[in-house]
């Protein structure tokens, strides 16, 4: 905290001791070296084993493929104190330092408290020159396979390492926006894929990052069906292919610009709002990285200029310098169990020669003018206005029974928030419909709105900035979303949409499902699953509604039973509550409520969740799982008992738990 000096300055002294005055004990140095070991068993699993295996081959014949950062335990275990010492005294000095403060402080003290802690470090007299080590081109495509018996999922990346790209002039600013034009439609047309039952992978990504110090990557990413690993990597190249074949589309270029243009209008107008930490991030990476530091205000003048003249021709020849034979490497990570074969070298490698000999044709954007809807509904009318004046807070009692809760603040800008809840949710399932009711948001979601499917929808709202999502929990269900001031309207119509015109698709539902079972095919292999379903299994005593997730749960899935289930809870809106927050007038708000809030349907029916368990089991229960190969063990206690469900005695037993949580540290 700011508001007391002393802590700011204590704060900066502890700063400045960390810089020039640790003390390196040996008898707390043998004592901390239990501590990082520790941390390094902790942290061991199978991602951190995943990563590990393909250094060798992904940065084949650079330093940067002989460790990981946390170092290797032997040498934890035996350096010598001195050692540490000279570590110290060589890198924890002024020349590579940097003070970073962003807050709410008054800034000429906070200046004066940097200068007095750390402007009397003496800089070094023969300082130790730092090291950066290249990694090799090479010219060929090489090949990491990874494999573990604990893995859950299988990953597969097309990386083809690139030279550090200069970042501090206006032009390289340019090429960025270049860049990430390209990784942005393309990533549109993955997402598209994915969205199709047969797609062979649930995710797939394209971009460029920083790899290590001395170079970048551009990358293809997926996440591979099981079995589907080939088809994967053809499907990826494929569209890398298309677009250095056939580019990409005026109607796609157009909406990308309109996308990325309304994100730094919204950046710019939210630019007193930015978190410090996000901030401070920042300055970190201009320190250590030479990341630009332009101003909200740069950011957006350069994209008001650059976007209406960077040609589509531009954006298309990223495709030809991203993806090529030079520097590329594939790597595979898989779990290990039976029954998934995986392709070696050899396979991989013919599956890029299928997919450079396919025949490819261009891309079709299907896109329409049409408006969101054909039809405004009919208005209804605010039967009652109940300011609450000590909260800032309106309420409007509607006609149709609908209840809105109304508080401006200009707190952010461009942001409208909402959420609208009615009693009932899943608990109104019953149990043979349950799972499919669970499923009906996602069916819904997945479906699209009105007309429109999802893909579709997505176009149309390409450069506008609302969005609106159905929720459905245990015992409420409603909506949620935001919208930028500018396009509140098209939030309202998405919601008398979402509840009048809710749009489901076999292929689309069939999909999501598809998704789902191919994250969750391998999740058994995961100690922290096995402890989880256990924990969860044994609190609720098995019962039927409270198993955790899994392929067998998703089969159970259907579509026509969630949807049935979705447009009951959204038949009747007299018992929606709808709370508003964000820049916004009554005035503003007032048609819009009556056009589309107040028209929404309404039987009048008066309703409540049910309460249909689960109990927890009465006694003192145990129970062990045993998995896993890491030397490492969890353990959950979990106390149950009758509670009064109100404001004091939540805040009372969060009090506990921070109480708890102070002593268990402390011990």
């Amino acid at each position: 905290p700011t508001d007391k000096p002393e802590l700011l300055q204590t704060a900066f002294l502890i700063l400045s001791d960390w810089a020039q005055n640790l003390t390196l004990d040996p008898v707390e140095i043998d004592k901390e070296r239990g501590v990082i070991i520790e941390e390094w068993r902790l942290s061991g699993g199978a991602s951190v084993r995943m990563q590990e295996k393909p250094l060798p081959i992904l940065l084949s014949g650079s330093r940067y493929a002989e460790r990981m950062p946390i170092g290797k335990k032997e040498i934890i275990e035996k350096f010598k104190p001195e050692t540490l010492e000279r570590f110290y005294k060589d890198w924890y000095r002024p020349d590579l330092m940097a003070v970073v403060a962003v807050g709410d402080f008054d800034k000429a003290a906070v200046e004066g408290l940097i200068n007095q802690n750390f402007a009397p470090i003496p800089a070094p007299k023969a300082p130790r020159a730092r090291s950066s080590y290249e990694v090799p081109d090479h010219p060929q495509t090489l090949y990491a396979i990874a494999t573990d018996k604990e893995a859950t999922m299988t990953t597969l990346t097309v990386f083809n390492k690139l030279p550090l790209r200069e970042q501090t002039t206006v032009g390289a600013y340019r090429q960025q926006i270049v860049e990430r034009l390209y990784s942005g439609m393309l990533n549109n047309r993955l997402m598209d894929i994915t969205r199709k039952p047969d797609a062979p992978f649930v995710m797939a990504a394209a971009g460029r990052q920083i790899f290590v110090r001395t170079k970048e990557a551009a990358f293809l990413n997926s996440i591979p069906k099981d079995g589907a690993v080939e088809r994967a990597l053809e499907t990826v190249l494929v569209e890398s292919a298309r677009v250095a074949k056939f580019g990409f589309t005026a109607t796609e270029f157009e909406r990308q610009k309109r996308e990325m243009l309304r994100s730094y209008e919204r950046y710019f107008a939210e630019r007193d709002k930015h978190e410090s930490a996000a901030l401070a991030e920042e300055y970190v990476r201009n320190f250590t990285q030479q990341e630009p530091l332009p101003t909200a205000a740069l950011e957006l003048a350069l994209h008001e200029r650059f976007l209406p003249e960077i040609t589509l021709g531009e954006v298309n020849k990223v495709a030809a310098e991203w993806v090529g034979e030079r520097n590329r490497v594939v790597m595979l990570s898989a779990p290990e169990k039976e029954g998934l074969v995986l392709p070696d070298e050899a396979k991989l490698a013919a599956a890029i020669k299928t997919g450079a000999a396919a025949e490819i044709t261009a891309y079709v954007d299907a896109v329409g003018s049409a408006p969101l809807m054909d039809t405004l509904p009919d208005p209804g009318t605010i039967l009652r206005a109940i300011p609450k004046e000590p909260y800032g807070i309106t309420e409007w009692d509607l006609s149709n029974g609908v209840k809105v809760v109304l508080k401006p603040n200009d707190y952010k800008q461009d942001e409208i928030v909402f959420r609208a809840t009615s009693p009932g949710g899943t608990s109104l399932a019953s149990d043979a419909d349950y799972v499919s009711a669970m499923a009906a948001p996602q069916a819904v979601a997945v479906g699209g709105a009105g007309k429109f499917s999802a893909t579709e929808l997505r176009k149309v709202l390409a450069g506008k900035v609302a969005m609106v999502r159905p929720v459905l929990g245990d015992v409420e269900e409603g909506l949620t979303g935001s919208a930028s001031p500018k396009d509140l309207e098209t939030m309202f119509q998405l919601i008398s949409l979402y509840f009048t015109q809710p749009r489901t698709e076999q292929a689309a539902f069939d999909a999501y499902k598809a998704q789902g079972k191919a994250i969750l095919a391998n999740q058994q292999a995961s100690p922290d699953w096995a402890f989880t379903e256990t924990t969860q299994a044994t609190l609720s005593q098995n019962h039927l509604r409270a198993r955790p997730m899994s392929p067998a749960l998703i089969d159970e899935m259907n579509l026509d039973k969630a949807i049935a289930f979705y447009r009951d809870r959204f038949a009747d809106a007299s018992d929606f509550t709808f709370v508003f927050v964000g820049n916004f007038t009554l005035d503003t708000m007032r048609p819009l409520v009556e056009r589309y809030l107040a028209s929404l349907p309404s039987a009048g029916r008066k309703e409540s969740w049910k309460d249909v368990g689960p109990t927890p089991p009465r006694g003192v229960v145990e129970k062990v799982v045993r998995k896993g190969i890491e030397p490492k063990s969890r353990v959950g206690i979990t106390f149950t008992g009758p509670f009064q469900w109100n404001r004091d005695s939540r805040v009372a037993i969060r009090a506990l738990a921070l109480v708890l949580q102070q002593k268990l540290r402390d011990t």
